[in-house]
C-alpha cells in the first residue's frame, strides 16, 4: 500500500490493510515518517515502512503539491525496489492525491495490478479548500482522470462518490464500494444512558480534524445560541487543525470559552469508544460545499455504532443513508437550525433513546462485516489463486 499519511492513526488504511494482512495477504505500507527519522515496524501483521517525507498540513496549494510530489517520488522507487525482492501482486494507493497510483507504473508493467481508494473526489475537495476558478478545477479533474486512467480498480468510499467520478467518465465496471465504516474491533455498541445528568449537564461533541470547511465555528455559534436556555450545555471539541487557534479565540469573543473543552491531541483511536460513551450527543457542522455533499462523516458513523444520537446537516450523502429517524437533521450553515435541533434532541429523551436505535441499521446493513469480507473477495479477484497460495505458504 501507499498513503500520504501517519499510518498508525488512519483508520480506513490500518482497517483494510490488517484485514487483508489476516487473511493471509502480505501488507507492506509506505506512509509519510512521523518523527526525525523514517521508521520501519509491524503493527498488526502489517509491515509500515515509513518514507523520509514529512505530512505537509496547512493552507498552501504550493506547499501541498510539493510535498506529494517528494511523496509521489519516493514511494515509486520503494515500489520499485519492493517489486525486485519479491513478486507484488497488488501495488494498493490511497489518495489523496489520485496520481499515488503512478507509485505503481513500474511494477505494472511487470505485472503486478494497481488499485486507486479515492478517500476524498480531489476536485471537490480541492474547490471547498482554496479559491475556486473554472481552470483549477479542470485541472484537477485532469489530474483525477490520469491517476484513475493508470489503475485497473477503483475503490470509492459511498455510492454517491461513485456516482460522481462515473459521471466525469470513470467506467462503471472500474469501480468497487468499500466504505469507511468504523472497526467493530474497536468501536463496541454501549448501553447508553438518556436519563438526566445528576448535574444537569449535556455534553455535546464534535471530533476530528478543526476546521471552517467542516463547520466547527457553526457549531461554537449555536453553542452561544443556546446559552441562556441551556446553561449547562457542554460543548467537547477533539483534534487538531489549521483553524484551531481561530476557534480557541471565537469562543472567548462569544464569551462561551468555559463551555468549551478544547483537546487539541485528541485520543488514541482504542481509547475513543470509552470517550465518546461518555457524551449526550455528537454534532456534525459541514457546511454545504461540493466536498461536503459528497462525504459520509467517520463520526457520524461512530455514533452511530456506539448508539449515541448524533445532529447532522441534510446534505447529500447522508440524507442518501440516514433518514430522518436515523439522525436530527438541521439546514447546512445555519446556525439557527442547528441550534434548534441541538435543544430539540437533548430535551426529547424518547427520541434520544429511539433514535440510535434506527441508526444502527446503517452498520447492520453497511457494517465491516459485511464490507471487510467483500474486500478480501474483491481482492482475491484481483490477484491468480496460484499468486494467493503461493503469498500464504511463504508466511505460513
Amino acid at each position: 500500500m501507499v498513503v500520504y499519511t501517519n499510518y498508525d492513526n488512519d483508520a480506513r488504511v490500518r482497517r483494510e490493510a490488517e484485514t487483508l494482512a489476516a487473511n493471509g495477504f502480505r501488507v507492506v505500507c509506505f506512509s509519510n515518517r512521523t518523527s526525525d527519522r523514517p521508521r520501519r515496524y509491524m503493527l498488526d501483521g502489517v509491515d509500515v515502512r515509513e518514507l523520509d517525507v514529512p505530512k505537509y498540513r496547512g493552507k498552501s496549494g504550493a506547499a501541498y503539491l510539493a510535498s506529494y510530489g517528494r511523496f509521489l517520488l519516493k514511494a515509486s522507487v520503494a515500489c520499485v525496489q519492493l517489486s525486485r525482492e519479491a513478486r507484488v501482486d497488488v501495488v494498493h494507493c490511497h489518495n489523496l492525491p489520485d496520481i499515488l497510483s503512478f507509485a505503481g507504473l513500474v511494477p505494472r508493467l511487470r505485472g503486478s495490478r494497481v488499485v486507486l481508494d479515492i478517500h476524498d473526489s480531489i476536485p471537490e475537495t480541492f474547490a471547498s479548500k482554496f479559491a475556486n476558478g473554472a481552470l483549477r478545477w479542470k485541472l484537477l479533474c485532469l489530474e483525477e482522470r490520469l491517476g484513475t486512467l493508470i489503475a485497473d480498480r477503483v475503490i470509492c468510499v459511498n455510492h454517491p462518490q461513485r456516482d460522481a467520478l462515473i459521471t466525469r467518465g470513470l467506467p462503471a465496471g472500474k469501480t468497487f464500494v468499500s466504505m469507511n465504516v468504523p472497526d467493530p474491533r474497536i468501536f463496541v455498541p454501549t448501553q447508553g444512558s438518556v436519563a438526566a445528568r445528576p448535574d444537569g449537564a449535556f455534553n455535546l461533541v464534535y471530533h476530528g480534524t478543526m476546521a471552517s470547511r467542516l463547520g466547527v465555528d457553526l457549531v461554537l455559534r449555536a453553542v452561544h445560541a443556546l446559552a441562556e436556555r441551556l446553561p449547562r450545555l457542554r460543548l467537547h471539541l477533539w483534534g487538531g487543525g489549521d483553524d484551531l487557534p481561530a476557534f480557541q479565540a471565537l469562543a472567548s469573543q462569544l464569551g462561551v470559552a468555559d463551555r468549551i473543552h478544547f483537546r487539541p491531541q485528541g485520543y488514541p483511536l482504542e481509547e475513543l469508544p470509552d470517550r465518546l460513551a461518555s457524551m449526550d450527543v455528537g454534532v456534525v457542522g459541514n457546511r454545504r460545499s461540493p466536498a461536503g455533499e459528497l462525504m459520509l462523516p467517520v463520526k457520524l458513523l461512530e455514533y452511530a455504532a456506539l448508539g449515541i444520537p448524533a445532529v447532522v446537516p441534510r446534505l447529500r450523502t447522508i440524507s442518501h443513508y440516514f433518514s430522518d429517524e436515523m439522525v436530527m437533521y438541521y439546514e447546512p450553515g445555519d446556525v439557527a437550525s442547528m441550534a434548534e435541533a441541538i435543544e430539540r434532541l437533548l430535551g426529547d429523551q424518547i427520541r434520544r433513546r429511539e433514535q440510535p436505535r434506527k441508526a444502527a441499521e446503517f452498520l447492520n446493513q453497511h457494517g465491516w462485516h459485511q464490507q471487510g469480507p467483500e474486500l478480501v473477495d474483491f481482492y482475491r479477484s484481483l490477484v491468480s489463486s496460484e499468486a494467493v497460495t503461493r503469498t500464504e505458504a511463504l508466511y505460513k
